[in-house]
């Protein structure tokens, strides 16, 4: 990606806040102080259970299972993910206070003289999801049964990326599908999915271009991963033009792990041979945003088959 001006950077942050500021006066999401943390309206949660439900229309003859996990994952197995070595920048780590009496006196002193009073906290033994799919590998180690396994799931996930743009929000919720099995197979099952989502996004009536990408792994290692990413062709992602064609935002994303997390949690075949993972991921808050810059933030002057399809 070429680098963008400071000047171009200040038009893009412009429309991106004119955008948000709509969306904040129209009361589909509500500030909170904080850039990328918002409440939902009971309109904005419409929208996005209607495109879970569309989702899942669409991926019925997979018969996949459902399974719905807290906005947590445990430490030992966020490490042992190692999404910690590709991204630190984005990780969240949950600390609570352990200490006594005293130490909670010495932390309300720090409070009330307005310093920092972190260092009294301790890590727990969990930390922020930073993806849908990571509870669904670790509840699935040793055999599998013949055929392998589809899952559906559907969670907030934390990023630590705060800013002014409103589709780069620090929670926001993952819907998605997980293939677990023979690599050939998965493969078939991702390559499925470049249809269906381009069914879906059509059914929505919403522009978007599929391109092969790249996770934002960290440092000068992670060009070298996101490289090598990029040449295996093992990401692909549906980009929708909300805030233009130069500027677009990824709003699905199509992931080939090959045996990273089978073999990170021990998951073999029926046979005991190797299995690959695959999941399809839909940015729910994203594609609702989309759905309100192209159709309107009032719902009811929707295209009739948009709201059709989605319920609302």
């Amino acid at each position: 990606m070429t680098e963008l001006t400071n000047s171009a950077i200040s038009e893009i942050d412009s429309k991106r806040l004119k955008f948000r500021q709509r969306v904040f006066d129209a009361g589909l999401l509500v500030p909170s102080g904080v850039d990328g943390v918002y409440g939902r309206s009971a309109v904005f949660e419409a929208i996005v259970a209607g495109l879970a439900s569309s989702v899942n229309r669409c991926a019925a003859a997979d018969g996949a299972e459902s399974y719905r996990f807290p906005p947590v994952v445990t430490r030992s197995n966020y490490v042992k993910s190692d999404h910690l070595r590709s991204f630190p920048q984005l990780t969240g780590s949950i600390h609570s206070f352990t200490g006594t009496d005293r130490d909670h006196l010495e932390v309300m002193k720090q409070v009330d003289a307005g310093e920092n009073w972190s260092a009294h906290f301790t890590p727990t033994d969990i930390m922020l999801c930073p993806a849908a799919c990571y509870p669904v590998y670790p509840m699935l180690a040793g055999r599998l049964r013949p055929g392998g396994r589809v899952i559906e799931t559907q969670t907030y996930v934390f990023r630590h990326e705060p800013s002014v743009d409103p589709m780069r929000l620090q929670f926001f919720r993952q819907h998605e599908h997980i293939r677990i099995g023979d690599p050939n197979e998965v493969l078939a099952w991702r390559n499925t999915w470049f249809d269906r989502a381009h069914e879906l996004l059509t059914a929505w009536q919403l522009p978007f271009l599929a391109k092969v990408a790249s996770d934002p792994f960290f440092g000068r290692g992670g060009k070298l991963m996101a490289k090598s990413q990029v040449e295996q062709a093992l990401k692909f992602e549906m980009n929708v033009p909300i805030m233009g064609e130069d500027h677009p935002t990824a709003c699905v994303s199509l992931n080939l792990h090959h045996d990273h997390f089978s073999h990170t949690f021990g998951i073999e075949s029926s046979t005991g041979g190797v299995v690959h993972t695959s999941c399809i991921g839909f940015g729910l808050e994203r594609l609702t945003l989309g759905l309100l810059r192209f159709h309107g933030l009032d719902v009811n002057d929707w295209p009739t088959a948009v709201r059709s399809e989605l319920g609302v």
